[in-house]
């Protein structure tokens, strides 16, 4: 961002120098023009900021879409494992003694479980759950993505605008100047509606 920054302080430098040496044909132009810097870098900072949490909050909801695939991953072992163990004892010549049936219901008990169990406490729940939780996560991360996205376009739109302006003011073609804040109004319009979450 501080990049950013720079480069719209120079504009303001530069507007301000051709504001204080009076420009020959419209000496409120360059002062103008030095405002309108200024705006747009003021949207710029508001959208490099949006850019910034939207960023932060994609990575936040990917580590968690990672964590619940491994999660779901984990108990999926357990579980096959459980299963593993009540075949083995299915197929024992003692399989039908009460305590080695026991130990298969059990198995079977803890492998349904692993499966489908709804969440308490510290347990994220059986793999339905946590694929579910996955999913919604992924969701989350993915709108992000997109907003993040958005928001790098307003930036790199202000950017743009804050270049023409500066060069209007160098240059002294007023054209520049309103392209410069159209684009800058249409960059804060869309800003607006990334964060209202319109787009």
């Amino acid at each position: 961002m501080s990049e950013r920054i720079e480069h719209a302080r120079e504009g303001l430098e530069h507007a301000h120098h051709h504001a204080e040496n009076g420009a020959e044909h419209a000496p409120n132009s360059a002062r103008n023009v030095a405002i309108l810097i200024a705006a747009l870098a003021a949207l710029l900072a508001i959208c490099d900021m949006g850019a910034k949490s939207a960023q932060n909050a994609y990575i936040t909801y990917h580590i968690t879409w990672t964590n619940d695939w491994a999660f779901y991953q984990a108990k999926n072992v357990r579980a096959v494992m459980r299963d593993a163990e009540a075949s083995m004892l299915e197929s024992l010549p003692s399989a039908q003694d009460e305590a080695v049936q026991k130990k298969i219901a059990a198995a079977r008990s803890s492998a349904a479980r692993l499966r489908d169990e709804p969440a308490s406490g510290q347990d994220a729940g059986g793999m339905k759950q946590i694929a579910a939780k996955a999913k919604t996560d992924g969701e989350r991360r993915d709108h992000y993505e997109h907003e993040y996205h958005l928001y790098e376009v307003a930036v790199g739109a202000l950017q743009i605008a804050i270049v023409l302006a500066s060069v209007s003011v160098v240059t002294r073609m007023v054209p520049l100047a309103y392209a410069a804040a159209l684009i800058g109004l249409l960059s804060a319009l869309g800003g607006l509606l990334v964060r209202l979450h319109l787009v």
